[in-house]
């Protein structure tokens, strides 16, 4: 498999992967404008600009856009994250050209018709509004407003109803001529795909683009908070993060491989522990997410309401105990779960993409797969322990608890217990 990269003469970038034997691809436009690119007035225009992306073009009406792609068995889709927006497409391998014609058409041309505008204004409410009936998705946005309270790191992707119900044609074509320059976007593909077509589509595609300014997103400081709303609900969910390294730091890894050993899995301590053992929840887990500036290792469980208290005292107690005795054996079982889950999820062509696409926006280049593999490798027993002291007694934190929580611990009380 060959990486191959380039670049217009106006920042616009290509990047590909060809995959032998192969009869698919996948193709998309990865756009450095998410939530954090947002100023405060504008939280949540990035998302509702994906939505409309898909509601007509000057060339394809809303149905015309979905029946290109399906009508030759493919899909396509979109998501906003908190540093980019992607518009993405699987295909066969001769309909290439068809979807990367039908992505480049929703980016560049959406015309934002105001009748669409308002049906996808209250599709989007709808999406808030569910949102907030889903209690494990509405404590993540709390643990992230705490995180990084008043930033725009911290504000939701939806965005508030407010602001959303006031958002106009001219607030999204502003955000896109803010935004959508050509150094901002990368086109990714992998799979059955032919790097040179795809760099002359791109020429004619996107080579007209003048470069934009955009908006430089401010730095991230994690502040940490408690946020904690009682209601009458079957479980209390618990939400603790811990500022962790960002992406461009190499003490990711070393992150990733303490929380996978934690609890990314059936053999991870607060599963076997919390769970196993004492049978305190059916779901909890730590991950480590990461920014360009920025990380949090979180650590989610959902208890009943008599059980909140020691649960959580519980997962203080093992952070402070992998501190201690932390063993090369479940160092090496979690080294193992990272390259196995990486490497594994490279054999689909959409995931390939997508991580092309984020190495290029983070590095500017893709590092190899044998460089990543060796940081993994490169991270000892001793790392992770000294990482592990840092996340049980010194790292900032922030709490977020929703549900029948009135037993649950403040964030004050369990940082008395992690310094005890």
């Amino acid at each position: 498999m060959t990486v191959r990269q380039d670049q217009l003469k106006n920042g616009f970038r290509i990047v590909s992967e060809q995959m032998p034997g192969l009869q698919s691809a996948a193709i998309g436009i990865w756009v450095t404008a998410g939530g954090r690119h947002e100023r405060i007035e504008q939280n949540g225009i990035a998302h509702f600009l994906e939505h409309m992306a898909f509601k007509g073009t000057e060339r394809r009406s809303a149905l015309q856009i979905a029946e290109a792609i399906e009508d030759v068995g493919g899909y396509i889709n979109a998501y906003t994250s908190r540093e980019v927006t992607a518009y993405y497409a699987r295909v066969l391998k001769d309909d290439v050209a068809l979807a990367m014609d039908v992505i480049g058409d929703i980016v560049l041309n959406p015309v934002f018709d105001p009748r669409e505008i308002e049906v996808e204004r209250g599709v989007i409410l709808q999406e808030i509004g569910q949102a907030y009936d889903t209690p494990d998705d509405v404590i993540f946005d709390w643990l992230q407003e705490q995180s990084y309270h008043d930033q725009p790191l911290g504000r939701t992707i939806l965005g508030p109803t407010e602001r959303v119900s006031a958002f106009s044609r001219e607030d999204l074509s502003g955000f896109v001529a803010e935004h959508y320059g050509p150094e901002q976007m990368i086109l990714s593909a992998a799979g059955a795909v032919d790097h040179d077509a795809l760099m002359k589509a791109a020429e004619e595609m996107f080579g007209h683009l003048q470069p934009c300014e955009g908006l430089i997103p401010e730095t991230a400081r994690f502040t940490g908070g408690e946020a904690r709303q009682e209601k009458e609900l079957e479980q209390a969910h618990f939400a603790l993060a811990l500022e962790s390294p960002g992406y461009r730091d190499d003490a990711i890894y070393t992150a990733q491989i303490y929380s996978t050993a934690l609890g990314g899995g059936m053999s991870s301590r607060l599963f076997q522990e919390v769970r196993e053992t004492r049978g305190l929840c059916y779901t909890i887990f730590a991950q480590t997410g990461a920014y360009a500036d920025t990380g949090s290792t979180t650590i989610y469980a959902g208890t009943s309401a008599d059980q909140v208290g020691e649960l959580a005292t519980i997962t203080i107690d093992e952070m402070k105990r992998a501190a201690e005795d932390m063993s090369a054996e479940e160092v090496a079982r979690a080294r193992a779960q990272m390259k196995a889950g990486m490497l594994m999820g490279l054999e689909s062509p959409s995931n390939r993409a997508e991580r092309l696409a984020r190495l290029v926006q983070i590095w500017d280049q893709v590092p190899s797969l044998e460089d990543t593999v060796a940081k993994i490798d490169a991270v000892s027993t001793q790392d992770v322990r000294v990482f592990a002291e840092q996340m049980a007694v010194q790292a900032r934190a922030a709490l977020a608890l929703y549900g029948p929580v009135s037993g649950a611990p403040t964030l004050a009380e369990l940082q008395e217990r992690r310094a005890a």
